[in-house]
């Protein structure tokens, strides 16, 4: 079920975690939260193959790390309009809502590749390493900044 950020404390059982999600075309980068609701750890990037291979991974990690809610980063313009890349993340959210009746929300993701590559390359990581990293460590920007908001909230 969609809803808004602002209702995600609110379907929340206690013990139920976040899960990240940077969508991008080729990988899905995955970031976990604390039961706490307050540090968002990178997970890891799967390598999209088709949808429901996709959407079988993440009920897996859904169901063995008792995630209670999905926040996906809304790759937004820079000046707050929608473009094609947050119809096709809604599309796979409206697909994963034929799957499972986990609570999802968006979080404007904004700059968070950006930000992410530039601490890679602050931290002198090679190109490859950078690539093996960039996806999760996004989601983990990502699921930060909403969890930072929950706190806040």
């Amino acid at each position: 079920m969609e809803i808004e950020f602002a209702e995600l404390k609110s379907v929340l059982k206690k013990g139920e975690r976040l899960l990240g999600l940077d969508l991008g075309s080729k990988t899905i980068g995955l970031a976990l939260s604390d039961v706490l609701l307050t540090v968002a750890t990178p997970m890891e990037t799967i390598k999209r193959k088709k949808f429901t291979l996709d959407a079988e991974r993440l009920l897996t990690i859904i169901k063995e790390q008792n995630v209670g809610g999905l926040v996906l980063g809304l790759p937004m313009n820079m000046d707050g309009s929608e473009g094609p890349r947050c119809q096709s993340t809604r599309q796979f959210a409206k697909n994963m809502m034929g799957k499972t009746d986990i609570p999802i929300c968006y979080w404007d993701e904004r700059m968070s590749t950006m930000a992410v590559t530039r601490t890679l390359i602050e931290a002198d990581a090679s190109r490859k390493r950078q690539g093996e990293l960039v996806d999760k460590l996004a989601a983990s920007y990502i699921l930060q900044g909403a969890l930072d908001a929950l706190g806040r909230g």
